[in-house]
Order: C-alpha cells, then structure tokens, then sequence
C-alpha cells in the first residue's frame, strides 16, 4: 500500500520554481547589484539593464507562449519580484507593475485583437503602466475627474494623472477614465493608450524618498483621442477591472516588500559577523542574536503569507482577504527589519556607503502604493467582520 503524500509546504518549491528562482536570484546579484547606487543617485533605470530584464523573460512571466511570453505562473512571478527586490527595489517595482498589474489586466480583459498587439509588445521590448490615481483619488480611487468623451469611432481623454509608476519608460498605458460621471464609479471605463498619442504627454517627474530609480510621473491628456477599438473590456467595467487587477497587484508589493526585508537582513547578518566590537565580533552577543532572530522570524511570517496569497491566486480560489493581510503586514516587517537593519551597522548604517540606508528609504512607500495600510485593514475587517 503506497504511502499518501501530503500537500506541499507554502515555502517549498517544486524543481522549476527552484530552478526559476536560482536564476533570477543570481541575475539580481550579477547584474542589478552593480547598477543599484549609480541609478538611485541618478533617479533613473539603466537602459541596458531594461533589455536584459526582457531578455531573461522577466517582463512577460504570465504572458501566454503563443504571444511571445513565458506561460508561466502567477507565483513564479512573485517569485522574481522577491529576488529582485532584496537587491533593488526599483527594479522589483518596474518588474511587479508590468507583470501583476498590466499583463494581468491584458491577459484577463483584453480581446483577442488587442492581446496580439499588446501582449507581443510586452513581452518582448514595451514597459506597461497603470494609470488610475488623480490628485482627488488616491485612496478613494473611484473618484477620479478624468473624462472620456465619445465622438464617433474615437474617445477624447482629458485630464490629469498622478504618480503613474514606469511612466517615463513604458510605451503603453492602461488609463482610467469616467464616460458618465452621473453613473459614478459605473461610468469608469479603461483605455489602451499608446505613448506618443496626440495629446498625450509626460508631465513631472517626481523626486522621492526612495525607490527612486523607478520613474513616477504626472500624465497630461488634452484632448487625446484613443480609438474605441482601444477600450479594454467594456465601456462602464473599468472599476471591476481595477479592483480585480489590483488585488492581484497587493501581492506583488507584498513580494517587493518580503524581498526587500530579506536583502536588509542579508546585509544585517553579514555585518554582524564581520563587524568587531570589544574583541568580539557582533553576532556574538546574546542581544544581536535575538534581534537578528526575531527579524528573521518576521520576514519568514511574510513569506508565509505572501506565498499563500499567490498560490490561492493561481489556484483559482478567493484570495483578497489574504491579498490584504501580505500587503499591510510585508510593508510593516520591511519597514521594521531595514530599520533594525540600518542600527545593526550603527553610523555606518546612516550613509550613503552601506546598502541599508537604501533600503530603508525604499521600504516606507510599501504601506503607502496600490492601498494604504488603513486601506488594507479596512478591507480586512469587512470581510472578519461584516459590514459595520
């Protein structure tokens, strides 16, 4: 009688994610490390290091073979996100948005026309982004200004977006736009918008605290008029299809997050065993022990949850309570651990020399993008508790 094999262990991974991991850990470290400082300073992506992330296949993950992307899983693309980012957040955020957000949005919505215009593209050399916040929605997405008129076959699009992550380097957009505000959020409809369509233009580019090399710029429509072949799904879904696709996208910067923890604790480790204080070397104390142990037990907490989330997601089973609880707890242990993390190295941990001090400037926006932390609790005590 042959033995009964048990369910998988959340952090356990079959032979091709191990495999997919491995690899991207090791590009991460080859070929990212080395750009991280000069592109913070810079506050810009590295051109070449654009095309290796497309070379590799990092910028199609879910896209489906037949239109040029890898066909692999949703978990595999979280998978990359978390390597990537414990060693460059910026460039795990260009990875998440392209593949958990724009394909994403593409893969489930997109008709079959545009999903061999679009999908093709992404895989192979075009950097997507998602356009929803305004200057009056943030939070409150649904309440956004930006217009939509029909006239004929086309759609005029006016109006502002604000903090549009990828937006300097990405040729396609997904833009949120109301074609009826009397319907209210009924009225939100998504547009594929090209860069380079008239009337379209790039406004400012934002100078943040961290994940600076990814670009995060104000959108100006004025008069831009979008074909309505260009409406992804249809027109008044544009909520349904923000909502649904950012759930996904929550457990994406709970990977950025989880990742960027788990580079800030590398660094913290290495440190302390190096680092020789009173004839010893750190890690000898009793108290840098427990801190080093405490940090790790969180950010194995995270991945926990990060990876549960991905894995109901892929498995087709309700997963956005679960997508809340990773992105508000990742981004609380990120910003716990880089903090200790910056401490374990002391005044060195304050400058520019040491790769904490990145980190921790990075981690503070994970409980503020795609959901505040309030915005998180609140989704998670409807669903514990019922509306209130």
């Amino acid at each position: 009688m042959s033995q009964q094999v048990g369910p998988m262990a959340l952090t356990q991974l079959g032979d091709d994610e191990q495999l997919f991991r491995d690899t991207i850990r090791r590009f991460a470290v080859e070929q990212i490390g080395p750009l991280v400082r000069g592109m913070d300073e810079s506050q810009q992506m590295d051109a070449g290091l654009i095309r290796k992330l497309f070379e590799l296949g990092l910028m199609g993950i879910e896209i489906p073979e037949e239109y040029g992307g890898a066909g692999g899983t949703f978990f595999n693309a979280i998978l990359a996100v978390e390597e990537i980012s414990a060693v460059d957040p910026s460039v795990g955020v260009m990875v998440d948005v392209q593949n958990t957000l724009c394909v994403n949005a593409l893969v489930r919505w997109a008709n079959e026309e545009q999903k061999k215009r679009y999908l093709t593209r992404l895989a192979t050399d075009t950097i997507g982004s998602y356009a929803l916040s305004e200057a009056s929605s943030g939070s409150d997405a649904f309440a956004l200004q930006m217009r939509a008129v029909k006239r004929g076959d086309d759609y005029v699009l006016n109006g502002q977006k604000l903090w549009i992550t990828n937006a300097k380097e990405a040729g396609l957009f997904i833009v949120f736009a109301t074609i009826d505000p009397a319907a209210g959020y009924k009225g939100i409809t998504a547009f594929l918008v090209e860069k380079g369509a008239p009337g379209f233009t790039l406004g400012k580019k934002e100078d943040k605290l961290g994940i600076r090399a990814s670009s995060t710029c104000e959108l100006i429509f004025n008069d831009c008029v979008v074909p309505a072949a260009q409406v992804l799904g249809e027109p008044g879904k544009g909520y349904k299809i923000a909502i649904e696709t950012l759930n996904e996208g929550r457990i994406g910067i709970g990977s950025q997050m989880l990742g960027l923890a788990q580079g800030a604790w590398g660094y913290a480790a290495k440190w302390a065993k190096e680092r020789k204080q009173f004839g010893k070397a750190l890690v000898e104390f009793q108290a840098m022990q427990f801190q080093l142990a405490e940090m790790a037990t969180e950010i194995e907490a995270a991945r926990l949850m990060v990876y549960n989330a991905a894995r109901l997601k892929d498995a087709k089973q309700e997963f956005l309570k679960e997508a809340a609880m990773c992105k508000y707890f990742t981004s609380q242990v990120a910003e716990r651990v880089a903090s200790l993390a910056v401490e374990v190295y002391g005044g060195s941990g304050f400058v520019k020399d040491y790769p904490v001090e990145k980190l921790y400037r990075d981690a503070k926006i994970g409980k503020i993008y795609e959901g505040t932390s309030f915005m998180q609790l609140g989704t998670i005590a409807k669903l514990m508790l019922g509306k209130i």
